[in-house]
């Protein structure tokens, strides 16, 4: 059983300067051929070589022993962590994405080991960097007090709920993250010179009036230009704000089928039909251009987090889709004959946070099409989404006393 205690140990990138490690950010990854784990003298010995320096912290776990290494964040594709591990002093090593942002490498131990040194130098004109870590061997006693996972928001996995009122937490207002699609380097679907990107940014700047001119509105947007952001950089934006709600504003195009009409989508493992399954591979395609699997997870205590939060976000989530179908479809819509579906999309994968996949048309059908570009129709569209927001505020504070019963 992991002992949460205090930790002993969370050092964040260059180690000189608390400024310049905030500032670093991005995908580090693993130089195979410089990177080596061995033993020591009364120990072990890492040094990890890695394309550019990221913020990174380090504790021990107990029951097992286990050294655990965060990152902030580091592609782990590429090392055979089987090769690498060469200390009979570290008998299992695994590691992935253990939280969207962040990666992690768990080193299970023989015996209980501290950390003697550690230490992350930066070139300074190549920007690739070195950590370099040594385990010193230690009694069970000093390894037991020193051992624990470090509390630090801007790394934990969220508590699994929250069952303060929006309201009564963000100064009386309920913070709202829009997400709109792709930019960047992903245009997103594309009819002609109509591209999805640029819709859905003008689109969430339109929303973003309307909440703010309605009052009792906070609203962030992940993006505010063409450019491109990861989706697990989005989850991790949500995570960072600690929004009230998420919702990410598409407008695709669907080859086969004439799909047309808002459609709303919540997360589930499988989708509750074949056009949206497909719809979810699209989007999660796109995520290929920065590589990282959002699925991957290490300790057991994770995967409890994320259960309980979502046992306990599901139904607030339905009822915000159920909601903004109701807010649009009061402005005339066009909403499709089935507005509220569900698929895998990565994006939603905030499990703490009520997420939702907003489709507002489909480049794909010529009526959809022509709404969109027309700006009276996405006012009333953004209307009814305000309307949708402010009736799931009511409802959802009327419904969490019974979310635990």
């Amino acid at each position: 059983m992991i002992r949460l205690i205090p930790f002993f140990l969370c050092l964040w990138g260059v180690l000189a300067s608390p400024v310049l490690a905030q500032d670093l950010s991005g995908l580090a990854r693993v130089d195979p051929a410089e990177s080596r784990l061995t033993d020591s003298r009364g120990g072990a010995q890492m040094t990890l070589s890695l394309s550019q320096g990221v913020p990174y912290r380090v504790f021990t776990l107990t029951d097992p022993a286990r050294l655990v290494l965060d990152f902030r964040e580091v592609d782990w594709r590429g090392l055979d962590l089987t090769a690498f591990d060469q200390s009979e002093a570290i008998t299992g090593l695994r590691a992935g994405t253990f939280r969207p942002g962040w990666s992690r490498l768990v080193a299970q131990m023989d015996a209980p080991h501290v950390v003697d040194t550690v230490g992350l130098n930066t070139d300074q004109d190549t920007g690739r960097a070195v950590l370099t870590l040594k385990l010193a061997k230690t009694t069970q006693k000093t390894f037991a007090a020193a051992a624990g996972a470090p509390h630090d928001p801007r790394w934990d996995l969220p508590p699994p709920a929250r069952f303060e009122t929006p309201r009564a937490r963000n100064g009386g207002k309920i913070r709202v993250m829009l997400d709109p699609g792709h930019g960047g380097i992903d245009p997103g679907a594309e009819r002609g010179a109509v591209n999805e990107k640029t819709l859905m940014l003008t689109f969430a700047r339109e929303l973003e009036e309307a909440l703010l001119r309605a009052g009792g509105f906070e609203v962030l947007l992940t993006r505010t230009g063409d450019y491109f952001v990861s989706l697990e950089r989005r989850i991790a934006m949500a995570h960072e704000a600690q929004v009230d709600v998420f919702i990410s504003l598409h407008a695709d195009a669907l080859a086969d089928g004439g799909a047309h009409g808002a459609t709303i989508y919540t997360l589930s493992d499988e989708a509750s039909d074949v056009a949206s399954a497909k719809l979810a591979e699209r989007h999660d395609r796109d995520e290929l251009l920065s590589g990282v699997d959002l699925s991957a997870t290490d300790d057991q205590v994770t995967a409890v987090l994320l259960d309980l939060a979502r046992q306990e976000t599901r139904p607030r989530t339905a009822l915000l889709a159920q909601s903004l179908v109701t807010g649009m479809g009061n402005q005339g819509g066009p909403m499709n004959r089935r507005p509220m579906r569900q698929a895998a999309f990565s994006v939603l994968k905030a499990a703490d946070i009520p997420s939702v996949l907003v489709e507002i048309g489909f480049l794909s059908s010529p009526r959809d099409l022509k709404n969109l570009q027309d700006p009276e129709w996405r006012a009333q569209m953004a209307e009814g989404m305000r309307d949708g927001l402010q009736l799931w505020l009511r409802e959802d504070s009327e419904m969490r006393p019974l979310v635990r019963k």
